[in-house]
């Protein structure tokens, strides 16, 4: 029989919690692999380049996405919203960054 113990990390800071948080969470996702990797890159860089203005961010998501993948894309990026949309067939990705920052990039044509 084997036996284990298991350490449970609390932060112990403000700066430990949010390096336990920091890693993207994808939450709904229909896009190809190689599509979601550059996409969540993407965001990931567009908050952290700009970490108090979620408009900047998702225009610089937006921008990028458009530019790769041709246009009609739409970027929305908060703390507190609802949503329900329609978009194409595998052009959906519903991701949370930094703890509690909510990204949603979608493509209609």
């Amino acid at each position: 029989m084997a036996t284990f113990e298991v350490e449970e990390r609390i932060p112990q800071s403000a700066e430990d919690a949010k390096r336990v948080h920091t890693y993207p969470l994808i939450k709904q996702c229909d896009m190809y692999e190689d599509m979601r990797a550059e996409v969540t890159e993407l965001c990931v860089t567009g908050c952290e380049k700009f970490p108090t203005d979620n408009e900047a961010a998702a225009r610089f998501v937006k921008e990028n996405v458009d530019k790769k993948f041709g246009s009609a894309w739409h970027v929305l990026i908060g703390e507190d919203f609802g949503f329900e949309i329609t978009h194409e067939v595998n052009n959906l990705l519903y991701m949370f960054c930094g703890g509690n920052l909510a990204i949603l990039v979608w493509k209609c044509s």
